[in-house]
């Protein structure tokens, strides 16, 4: 039986995970900060690479060394009705919910929104009618995914996006960090960093991505949970150079753009303006060929880790292939309901989840020295999921937040749990459901110690 993937295939596998993650959102997030952090640039990357890098990999890791192929089999521990809960939520919000609609909406308001006397509703509604039907087919050919993202999408996208690296380097912009921080980097720069390492969802779908590695290294002759785990370990060291070096470089060249442009919005624009700087009209061209492969990547593998999921799952009578076609047409709706629409649904939710998946993948890890404990597991994520509704609600949108019963409610965490207002007001309950666990179980086991003593 084989014991190890030879270093083509670690190469390979490393691609995979790196296409599944490396979105849209992760090539404009960096360029943003990289303007925005001014002199403030290092600890503000460093901090994001931990949290939009180390915590992604670590949860794909997490999971098949728990010999986990899945995150239900992730969260059971806890609980078997906790498990389908996270589950369901967790993949419909990265997946039809919100993610894959984003890959589309992002794509098109980059690359064609504007162009034409068309109305956006309608060209929206034809290109994600493409896009998506783009995504559909090479998502049922579940069996080729490792050769369509690893082996064809990402090299794709990154000769692509390296053409616009090499001539920031070859004729830089200007100098970085040459400029103030804006407010919101000016105190506390490495926390903020690791707060918008979260914007790019990746350690949440780390947990979701886990089902696709582990089939595909499996796919590739290693069938035992153990070697499945080094191999994964050695995939996610490949993944996290590669996305630690595009991070770190497109920060850089995001900071060296301020030498002639104006700090933009977002990191679209920003990419935008570099691209025009360098190539002129055919910037355009390359930016959205880059954005395109970005999203489309990313959706023909959210398509795909959702529809294994639940074809797996819900014993229900359909198909990995029916799931691809349902997933493929409700994003598509959604797509079609707008950029900021989407956004502003999904932010409370996903608030919510990133608590609850960073103390998962924590747990797991433990679990290598003190097992699957169900004691420690359901106490510390009750109060892990306390202190994420409390996150949910000072997420909500405008109107809702701001309302006397929210209000309130959040004047109870504001005052006494540390780092709230940074977003890691979890870790301390987290922390106290973790003790409380751990005590329960340490009784449990000493009153059946006392038990079989006394019989």
């Amino acid at each position: 039986m084989k014991k190890k993937l030879n270093f083509r295939e670690v190469l390979l596998v490393g691609s995979l995970l790196f296409g599944l993650f490396f979105g849209a959102g992760n090539l404009i997030f960096p360029l943003e900060l990289g303007q925005q952090s001014g002199y403030n640039l290092n600890p503000v990357i460093v901090g994001f690479l931990i949290s939009g890098v180390g915590l992604p990999i670590i949860g794909v890791t997490a999971a098949a060394m728990s010999d986990s192929e899945s995150l239900f089999e992730l969260a059971r521990p806890a609980s078997k009705k906790f498990a389908y809960f996270l589950t369901v939520l967790l993949y419909i919000t990265i997946g039809p919910g919100f993610a894959i609609p984003r890959t589309a909406t992002v794509s098109y308001e980059i690359g064609l929104k504007g162009l034409t006397n068309v109305s956006d509703k309608a060209m929206l509604l034809v290109f994600s009618v493409v896009f998506f039907s783009l995504a559909l087919y090479f998502s049922l050919k579940k069996g080729n995914l490792i050769n369509t993202i690893g082996k064809y999408m990402t090299p794709i996208f990154l000769i692509l996006l390296a053409i616009l690296l090499i001539m920031s380097i070859v004729n830089p912009m200007g100098p970085t960090k040459s400029i103030p921080p804006i407010e919101k980097y000016q105190q506390s720069p490495f926390t903020i960093g690791i707060i918008d390492g979260y914007n790019t969802l990746d350690a949440p779908a780390s947990l979701a991505f886990a089902i696709i590695i582990i089939a595909a290294i499996k796919e590739l002759g290693v069938k035992e949970p153990k070697y499945i785990a080094n191999e994964t370990l050695k995939a996610g060291l490949i993944c996290l150079i590669a996305m630690s070096l595009v991070y770190s470089s497109l920060a850089i060249m995001g900071s060296a753009s301020t030498s002639i442009m104006d700090i933009k919005e977002n990191g679209a624009l920003v990419l935008a303006a570099i691209s025009n700087h360098y190539l002129g009209k055919y910037g355009h061209i390359l930016f959205s060929l880059i954005v395109f492969i970005a999203c489309l990547k990313t959706a023909i593998g959210l398509i795909s880790a959702c529809s294994e999921m639940f074809n797996q799952l819900l014993k229900f009578d359909i198909s990995y292939e029916k799931y691809c076609v349902i997933f493929a047409i409700v994003s598509f709706l959604i797509a079609n309901l707008g950029l900021n629409t989407i956004i502003s649904l999904s932010v409370p939710v996903l608030m919510f989840l990133y608590p609850i998946c960073i103390v998962l993948i924590i747990l797991s890890l433990f679990s290598l020295k003190i097992g699957k404990n169900h004691n420690i597991y359901k106490w510390t994520l009750i109060f892990t999921i306390i202190a994420a509704f409390f996150d949910l609600l000072s997420n909500l949108p405008y109107g809702l937040a701001d309302s006397l019963l929210v209000s309130k409610t959040l004047a109870l965490p504001k005052r006494f749990l540390p780092g709230f207002d940074l977003g890691f007001g979890w870790i301390l309950l987290a922390l106290i459901g973790f003790v409380i666990g751990y005590i329960i179980d340490k009784n449990n086991k000493k009153s059946k110690v006392s038990y079989t003593s006394g019989n």
